[in-house]
């Protein structure tokens, strides 16, 4: 088994439910994303950038999907910052919470924008 996959499965309720489900939501949304481990974290890839990480804060009890490219993102009022400068996220505390639209435009977004960087110029 992978180690992306392993961190996956490994994971309590409702954090491997929420994971399981973002998986099945990225994977299905495109063909060309590759799921990787780094940083101790699941990553996609698509080619050889990223292109959103999704990580589990046992301590606050949330689901991260975490986007680098986020300068470029519209749905600010969706996306978290917890005091980070370049990385925005989507949090999920329960399953119910995870609105597919938003998550699936930001998705789209996001892979418009992986050749622009992390930063608007």
């Amino acid at each position: 088994m992978k180690p992306a996959e392993e961190y996956i499965l490994k994971q309590k309720e409702p954090f491997r439910s929420i994971l399981l489900h973002l998986q099945l939501l990225i994977e299905g949304s495109f063909s060309d994303v590759e799921l990787k481990y780094k940083w101790k974290i699941p990553v996609y890839y698509l080619e050889d950038r990223p292109l959103c990480y999704v990580n589990v804060s046992h301590k606050k009890g949330y689901v991260d999907v975490g986007f680098w490219a986020s300068a470029h993102l519209k749905y600010n009022k969706h996306l978290v910052t917890d005091g980070r400068k370049v990385v925005k996220s989507l949090r999920y505390f329960t399953l119910d919470e995870i609105n597919e639209k938003v998550l699936l435009s930001v998705l789209e977004e996001a892979y418009i924008s992986k050749e622009k960087g992390f930063y608007k110029k």
